[in-house]
Order: C-alpha cells, then structure tokens, then sequence
C-alpha cells in the first residue's frame, strides 16, 4: 500500500536506495570501460567512457534526491525530462551568452557565475510552469535535476577536451579529468542550483513564478559561490605569491615566468582545496537549511492526494 504522510508520497520498498544501485553498476561499467581501452586500445570505446564517468555521479545523486520528493507531481519522467533538458538548455544559453558578454578581466569568474545561474533557473521556470504543487523540497530536487544535468554535459565536454594532448590523445588525462570532477560534482552546479530552485519554488505565488527580493538575493549568493569556486586556482596562486617566500622571476618571450618552490608548490596546493572546502561547506550548510524547512512545512502540511503506485498494492 502506498501511504499518504503529511504531503508526501512513501517511496515503494524497491524503489528505495535505486541510486545506490545506479552507482555502484555504473562504475563496474566505467572501471571495466577503463580496461578495456587500455588492453585493447580501440579508440570507438572512448565517448562510452566519456560518458559514463560525466554522468554517473550526477544521475545517482538526482535519483538520491527523487527518492525524498514531496508531491505525488514529481514523477520520475518530469525529473529526468529536467535533467536532460533542462542541462542541455543551460549549457547552450551558458555558451551563447558568455561569448557574446563577457571579456578577461578580474571579475570574469563572477560574470560566469551570473549567466550560468541565471539561464539554469530560467530553465527550471520553463520546464515546471505546469505544476500545479511547487514545495520548497520539489524546487530543491528538480533545480539539482537542471544543476547535475549541466554538470554531466560540461563535464564530458570538458573529458573530451582533456583527451586533445600535443602529444596526441591521452586516456590518461581524460580519466583523471573524470575522476576529478566526479568527486567535486556533488558540490558544484546540483547543490547550487538545488538552493535557487527551493527558494524559487519556495517564493511562488498563486501558481505562478514571482520575482522576490528574497529570490535576487539567493541568486546572487549561489553565483557569488559559483564565481568563488571557478576564480580559486587564481586566488589561492596570487595568495602563495603574497604569502611564500622564495620565488624565482625570469623574463621570456611570452612575459614573467615564475619559479615555484616545493614551499611553493605545497602552499597553492592547500589554499586552492581550503578554498574549494571552504565554499562548499557554506552551500552544503545553506541546503541543509533549506531541507530542515522543508521538512517543517511537510510535517505543518494536510495529506494530499497522491496517484496509485505503478508498482500496485502490498507496500
């Protein structure tokens, strides 16, 4: 039987812990893909690997997320539909806008933080204008849909490009690139599309989408996070500089080249990562946040209708 609790729709006992599932398949497949390649050296094998290891940690943490939905509205289509679409839109208007907007200047990160936030929420409007039941826990779910699905297709796109060496193509720097923005996905483009997309859903009135102050300042708090996250390797090198000793300076051609010390080295190395750590336990804190309210409002909340289980009765 499926059980109605304050607004929300009890997950079947088989659905339950699928992204754990998910995962742990995908990367069996993603390893043997690995070694395959390597002993055989067929090059048909290489957008295979590329795209599981783009993405397999954002759909398991998306069907992580679809397992605490809200609202009997929130189907397993609509998610994926978001994912794929909505990722897909952001890229496209990312790329558009970036080329025709921005230039190199210090503020060029927080420029990309702006657009790339902007055109995922206007995305998210775009693909859930229907809903008829817009809770804080669904935006949270469904902006980490269009958040992950961006992650999954910059990534590849950055996987692919990691494959182009001057020295031909190298497996190796595309599983490393892989592998890096894997552990770093679950704390970029999801969390902080997630947060927007809660306050977003949060913040609507009447069944429409409203434009609050409490929205501006949500949207500039996740891009400055974002801007913050993407500048790093410059600010952590240009702290190193400020704070280490020892450095050598020697003219080129193509200007001042500078010498890195181990010190140096060891230095940028752990302010670049403090950084990252720093940034992601504010988004992680401020989702956090999010989730308890909601989790407060579905307690405050009357039982709703929920349609039938596909999967029937004797749960």
């Amino acid at each position: 039987m499926v059980e109605v609790v304050r607004g929300q729709q009890s997950v079947p006992r088989r659905t339950r812990r699928m992204w754990l599932r998910i995962f742990l398949v995908g990367l069996v497949l993603w390893v043997a893909t690995v070694a395959v390649i390597f002993l055989t050296g067929n090059p048909n094998l290489i957008p295979t690997l590329v795209l599981l290891g783009s993405f397999l940690v954002p759909v398991t943490f998306v069907a992580w997320a679809f397992e605490r939905r809200g609202t009997g509205e929130l189907t397993a289509g609509l998610v994926f539909s978001t994912f794929l679409t909505g990722g897909v839109l952001g890229v496209l208007g990312a790329s558009v806008l970036e080329a025709y907007l921005l230039y190199p200047s210090p503020w060029l990160f927080f420029g990309v933080g702006l657009i790339e936030e902007a055109v995922k929420v206007v995305a998210l409007m775009v693909l859930t204008r229907h809903l008829q039941t817009r809770s804080l826990r669904d935006g949270m779910i469904l902006g980490a849909a269009v958040g992950f699905g961006f992650a999954a297709f910059e990534s590849a796109g950055y996987a692919f490009t990691a494959l182009f060496t001057v020295d031909g193509l190298s497996i190796i720097q595309l599983v490393q690139t892989e592998l890096i923005r894997s552990l770093l996905a679950p704390v970029g483009h999801g969390l902080w599309t997630a947060i927007l997309g809660g306050i977003l859903f949060a913040t609507s009135r009447h069944g429409r989408f409203t434009i609050t102050g409490k929205l501006i300042l949500a949207y500039l708090g996740v891009s400055v996070l974002h801007g913050l996250w993407d500048s790093m390797h410059s600010v952590a090198l240009y702290l190193t500089l400020l704070l280490a000793e020892g450095e050598q300076v020697r003219p080129s051609p193509q200007g001042w080249l500078i010498e890195p010390s181990v010190e140096q080295v060891n230095l940028f190395t752990v302010m670049e990562w403090a950084g990252l750590a720093v940034i992601s336990i504010i988004g992680i804190a401020w989702l956090v946040v999010l989730w308890h309210r909601s989790a407060r409002l579905d307690r405050d909340a009357r039982p709703i209708p929920v349609p039938p289980s596909r999967y029937g009765t004797g749960y």
